[in-house]
């Protein structure tokens, strides 16, 4: 039997924990749009790194001025 960790070629597997509530909503909203859990994960990721890296340009623009 192959290793299911080869399996995953441009993919992480990862371990983490979270809220109740928020695994509740996630697993209903793909449900909704038929959109994969890891997906919908991708996705939250990329907008969280992308409000940061825009808070950290402000911040930066803020001590210029």
């Amino acid at each position: 039997m192959e290793n299911k960790k080869s399996d995953l070629k441009n993919r992480t597997r990862i371990g983490s924990a979270i809220d109740n509530e928020l695994l509740e909503k996630l697993k209903d909203l793909s449900k909704e749009t038929k959109v994969p859990q890891s997906k919908l994960l991708d996705e939250a990721i990329e907008l969280l790194l992308r409000e940061y890296k825009n808070d950290d340009e402000q911040a930066a623009t803020k001590e210029v001025i």
